[in-house]
């Protein structure tokens, strides 16, 4: 068998070159050794059946007059080519060698009896995999008619071959497992593994996992981590989160430790489906037992945690990485650094972490900056905190913008230090910053809550000059001032104003002014025209606020009828 096949391969390579511009002369013989390599009587997967010489001098006298196919013309032609200048003579195929030996190739008998696989088999037991509508039977009856001889090469070369279906692979397995005298193996069972796994299909990926743990029961020392973690992602890609935990649970019992890779796959596949909670049991695992991935994974992981608003445990990961001097994607920290700065007792890690930034980062660390400014005045209500770190920024940067000056000024206004507020704006304006209208109005409105409306006035008059359209909320933060104050006059005037400006008063404006002349005025003549005016702009009232003057005009006849 091997001695025709050889020699065929040698009839082909000569015809392929009688057909070439120069067939006389060939400059190597990669073509002979490609057509040999594709050729499955002469496999070299993983184990080769027998090792291949190349000899540069192959075909180098080659005949253009090898004509036909007459088995003893090509035979003649390939020897006579192989007779060199110093009257070297090679016979490819002779009696003496039987074949086993070619000048320039060696053939490996003894690997050939080793490894040796029916290829005719192979390929019967594939074409039945492939399409397994076309057999009698069942599989299981087809392969015993089959009377195959089952070795690892074998099942191995059949758990390799693409286009297989993964159950008819299992199920393939589950059969040769029967057999007396084949031993499953590490390599046989990785090989099904990660064959089925091509597949993404729910019903295979678990079917497998069936099988893996009937192995692991039944055959001591086949299984390994490698495998086990190949299950876990299979499920992680298939949305699968409770069973990649059963396989990652599975370690101690097969007296396995989890590698980092374990850890990983496990918390990707419990984070995809949301289960947020037992991926941090795991992640704590992972953290006693120091079996940290790679920072890119680490990464990966702080990202899910805080998504799933797990930032301490997320923050415990980080410090992990820390302690080995090593550290995770910035796009990872800065997304930790903001999900810390959402809860009040989380607000002091993120600060903290602001300390780990080199000072080439921290050129480009704005967003983790002004996320802990705001954390500090909103959250914690740390406005000197807050006011020390944006001056930090200024010192050693990053430069702060105008969110992070905004941050502060609100946090100082609301606390009533409208002194250091009009410093801040001062500081931002000589920094080249111009404060936008959001600033003035937060400014104003201190000035305002604290009685002290000739200040918010002046400061409504730096906005005018600075920008040329103000917002509602603007001349809201006022008009709500003088009616504290009840001065409704001017508070009318103020709201004349605004359409002068060009920023159109709406429902809630007209409605608050309203309720405040009725209730605390007791202008209902004011109020009725300003539900005239809404009517002109084609606003409407609510029924209660209407009732309201109604009731406060009825109010005041009444006590003219007493009087009179």
């Amino acid at each position: 068998m091997w001695r025709s096949a050889t020699f065929s391969l040698f009839k082909q390579a000569a015809k392929n070159f009688r057909t070439a511009n120069n067939a006389g002369v060939v400059r190597s013989s990669s073509s002979l050794l490609t057509l040999v390599s594709k050729s499955p009587h002469f496999s070299t997967h993983n184990k080769p059946f027998f090792v291949l010489s190349q000899n540069p001098r192959f075909f180098s006298n080659l005949s253009h007059d090898i004509d036909g196919d007459d088995d003893s013309t090509v035979e003649s032609a390939i020897s006579s080519s192989f007779e060199s200048e110093e009257g070297r003579h090679f016979s490819p195929i002779s009696d003496e060698n039987d074949g086993t030996q070619v000048e320039g190739f060696e053939v490996d008998v003894d690997k050939i009896e080793d490894y040796g696989v029916d290829v005719d088999k192979l390929e019967s037991v594939l074409s039945l995999l492939q399409s397994s509508g076309d057999a009698v039977g069942s599989l299981e009856s087809s392969f015993r008619a089959m009377d195959l001889i089952l070795n690892e090469e074998f099942v191995v070369r059949v758990l390799e071959t693409p286009l297989v279906p993964a159950d008819n692979l299992i199920g393939f397995f589950k059969w040769a497992w029967k057999i007396p005298g084949f031993s499953v193996t590490t390599r046989t069972v990785d090989a099904l593994v990660r064959a089925v796994c091509q597949s993404l299909r729910k019903k295979d990926a678990y079917a497998l996992w069936d099988l893996v743990k009937e192995i692991g029961e039944k055959e001591n020392g086949v299984l390994n981590v490698d495998i086990l973690n190949e299950l876990i992602t299979q499920f992680a890609n298939l949305g699968k989160g409770k069973a990649g935990l059963e396989v990652f649970n599975a370690f101690g019992a097969y007296g396995f430790e989890p590698n980092a890779d374990s850890y990983y796959f496990t918390i990707e596949a419990l984070c995809r489906r949301s289960i947020f909670d037992w991926a941090s049991s795991v992640c704590e695992k992972m953290l006693n037992a120091g079996s940290l991935p790679d920072v890119e994974k680490v990464g990966n992981i702080i990202s899910w945690l805080c998504k799933g608003s797990k930032v301490k445990d997320a923050y415990l990961v980080y410090l992990s990485m820390r302690e080995k001097k090593k550290y995770p994607p910035k796009r990872s920290i800065n997304f930790l650094i903001v999900s810390l700065c959402r809860e009040d007792e989380t607000i002091s890690m993120a600060v903290d972490m602001l300390d780990d930034f080199s000072v080439e980062d921290r050129k480009y660390a704005i967003k983790p900056y002004t996320s802990v400014i705001r954390g500090l005045c909103r959250r914690s209500k740390d406005v000197d905190g807050a006011k020390r770190l944006l001056l930090k920024m200024i010192e050693a940067g990053p430069p702060p913008g105008n969110a992070a000056f905004n941050f502060v000024i609100s946090g100082l206004s609301k606390a009533g230090d409208m002194e250091e507020a009009m410093k801040m704006m001062k500081l931002m304006e000589s920094r080249g910053l111009k404060p936008d209208v959001y600033s003035y109005s937060v400014i104003m409105s201190g000035y305002a809550n604290g009685g002290m409306m000739e200040e918010a006035c002046r400061v409504l008059s730096l906005a005018k000059k600075n920008h040329s359209k103000l917002s509602p909320v603007t001349y809201h933060t006022l008009i709500r001032g003088y009616c504290k104050l009840e001065e409704f006059d001017k508070a009318v005037a103020l709201l004349g104003e605004m359409k002068d400006h060009g920023v159109q008063p709406n429902t809630d404006e007209y409605s608050k002014l309203i309720q405040s002349l009725c209730l605390k005025g007791l202008d209902w003549k004011a109020a009725e025209k300003l539900l005239e005016e809404m009517k002109d702009n084609g606003l409407y009232l609510n029924g209660v606020t209407r009732s309201l003057i109604r009731a406060v005009k009825e109010l005041e006849e009444e006590e003219g009828l007493a009087t009179e």
